[in-house]
């Protein structure tokens, strides 16, 4: 089943289109990766799925259910988390998983269950009786998704949620997130290509309102990401860096190269004829190296190539 759908959409904001005709199509059960620089209309997506925004054109389902047809079964099916939640910092996090769950409308039975399991998964049990006042940043993030997930949603709905954190909340919320695979669908907003690489397995790729990509991880890597190989030089090669480096720059099978320090990152254009050709090169002109390596494509490497793409076509 598909968990989320979006055809043409449109925002304007005066004559300021934050989406301009997006098309998004989701399976049920991914974590998808939502990425795009600061003001490419994630959030802006995130809340006419949320039913918080009124497109000013297209469509846009959940589980099936129009955005905006005046049901309220989205409402109950989905879970949301902001990208700064708040809280009432007086209450502890048992006193707001229960009020949440008056919310939805759980019996009493059902909502100290469900924030006993909720806290054990966001790691939040021994501190379930402290003033949420009192915690770190990560905390509450690990609180406002157990919060988001009381309703047993099918989809969760997630804008920038570690964009904030230091690594180590961060490392908290992503590794909270990698336990829901299986159990919903998660559809995370993102700007932290580390985030998404780590966690998602379908990524769509999102730039001035429009779906610039979207495929599974492993698929964009293996049709975007450009190979590259990567050295190091002993020191007393450096005298014949930048002469050898320059040598390659010529080679066919170089498309670019780059230097930090005593490492030379060469792309290439044909990962097998690098292979072979690299190292004769070095031997060739006496260059002693430290280390060689096949780098393997990043989704970084795939966004900056797509990004850049879009922003010449602009």
């Amino acid at each position: 089943m598909i968990a989320v759908q979006s055809e043409g959409l449109l925002k304007l904001f005066g004559k300021l289109p934050a989406l301009n005709g997006l098309d998004l199509l989701v399976e049920e059960g991914t974590i998808f990766g939502f990425l795009g620089p600061n003001g490419a209309g994630k959030t802006t997506t995130i809340r006419i799925l949320t039913g918080l925004a009124h497109a000013t054109g297209g469509k846009a389902w959940v589980l099936g259910n129009l955005i905006g047809s005046g049901k309220n079964k989205i409402a109950q099916q989905i879970g949301f988390l902001p990208e700064e939640p708040a809280f009432y910092t007086w209450m502890t996090p048992l006193e707001f998983l229960d009020y949440v769950g008056r919310i939805f409308g759980l019996p009493s039975s059902e909502r100290l269950v469900r924030s006993k399991e909720l806290l054990k998964l966001a790691g939040l049990e021994e501190a379930a009786k402290r003033k949420i006042g009192g915690f770190s940043r990560g905390m509450r993030q690990r609180l406002a998704l157990a919060q988001a997930l009381m309703n047993r949603p099918r989809v969760l709905l997630l804008d920038e949620p570690a964009s904030a954190l230091d690594p180590v909340g961060r490392k908290e919320v992503l590794e909270f997130i990698e336990q829901l695979r299986g159990q919903c669908t998660v559809f995370m907003s993102t700007h932290i290509l580390a985030d998404v690489e780590r966690v998602c397995d379908t990524v769509g790729i999102i730039n001035h309102g429009k779906l610039v990509t979207q495929a599974p991880r492993e698929e964009l890597l293996a049709q975007y990401a450009i190979p590259a190989l990567e050295v190091e030089v002993d020191d007393k090669s450096m005298g014949d860096l930048v002469a050898w480096s320059e040598s390659l720059r010529a080679m066919p099978w170089v498309k670019a190269i780059t230097q930090s320090g005593q490492t030379i990152r060469v792309t290439v254009n044909d990962i097998d004829t690098g292979k072979k050709e690299l190292i004769r090169s070095a031997v060739q002109v006496g260059i002693v190296l430290n280390k060689y390596e096949i780098v393997r494509p990043s989704l970084e490497d795939v966004f900056m190539q797509l990004v850049g793409e879009e922003e010449t076509k602009q």
